[in-house]
């Protein structure tokens, strides 16, 4: 078994001191929990850290389908030099995502296909366009012995899906706790969390643990949608989304060379 890897906070970057950004994101915050409570009161959904599938039955094709998915999750792994840390695609994530341990295969950010990424694995993107309001998607990758510390999500706006890939053997040592609950992943299983709820995990083992990881609207009635369309249109305003989308342009850029640099490879070795 892989001891929990510690690994001491990195300096915050001196970006995120800018008074300007630390007031946008202190003010957010505050607004953010206000409208968490009307989210939580339009939702058609439970509040609850772990929400049942049966709530969610348009995903169903995930977990049937696991397989395909993973052989694409498998796949984009073969360019894995080149799949940014979370830290490297969102600077403010740095206290809990640290010196590449925890990579991030995006497939949809805020909303927009990444078209380049998203050919590396086209059966689980055609899945990922069926889901209603698809927000975020990506393969999250998290190396051998790493712990995220415990955080909370943006807002209540939205859920997140996991889908277990690529999972170590010794499982239950691989998990995820969600305000009182703990789940291990599993291969091919899925569950759905409300990521505002105070969440941790755990890999303390020595194999690599791959999941689908995504996020879409919660099901809400209208006040809930009204809300959640008008903090997305705010967020695109604020450097907390134009950072990541400029860096997650960059990140697909490096994905084509590194593809074009492969497809040479293949090439000369064939002659």
């Amino acid at each position: 078994m892989a001891n929990i890897e510690e690994i001491p906070t990195p300096a915050r970057p001196a970006k995120l001191n800018n008074p300007r950004r630390r007031f946008v994101k202190k003010t957010g915050k505050k607004l953010l929990r206000w409208i968490d409570k009307v989210q939580s009161k339009q939702g058609l959904v439970p509040d609850l850290p772990f929400i049942p599938n049966e709530h969610f039955p348009y995903l169903e094709p995930f977990a049937e389908n696991w397989q395909k998915i993973a052989e694409e999750a498998r796949e984009v792994l073969k360019y894995r030099d080149a799949i940014p840390g979370f830290e490297d695609v969102s600077p403010d994530q740095y206290r809990i995502a640290k010196k590449n341990q925890w990579k991030t295969f995006v497939l949809y950010g805020f909303g927009q296909k990444l078209e380049t990424n998203a050919k590396l694995a086209p059966f689980t993107t055609e899945l990922l366009e069926r889901v209603p309001n698809i927000q975020t998607a990506w393969f999250s990758i998290l190396a051998p012995g790493y712990h995220i510390p415990a955080h909370k999500g943006v807002t209540k706006g939205i859920v997140r899906a996991h889908l277990g890939l690529i999972i170590p053997k010794d499982y239950e040592k691989c998990r995820i706790r969600v305000g009182d609950q703990i789940k291990p992943w599993q291969p091919g299983s899925l569950f759905v969390l409300d990521d505002t709820y105070d969440h941790e995990v755990w890999n303390e083992t020595d194999e690599e643990r791959v999941i689908l990881l995504f996020d879409f609207d919660r099901p809400m009635r209208f006040w809930g949608r009204f809300w959640n369309k008008a903090m997305l249109k705010i967020m695109k305003l604020t450097a907390y989304y134009k950072d990541p989308k400029k860096n997650l342009e960059d990140a697909e850029s490096r994905l084509e060379a590194a593809i074009r640099r492969n497809d040479a490879n293949m090439e000369a070795m064939s002659d």
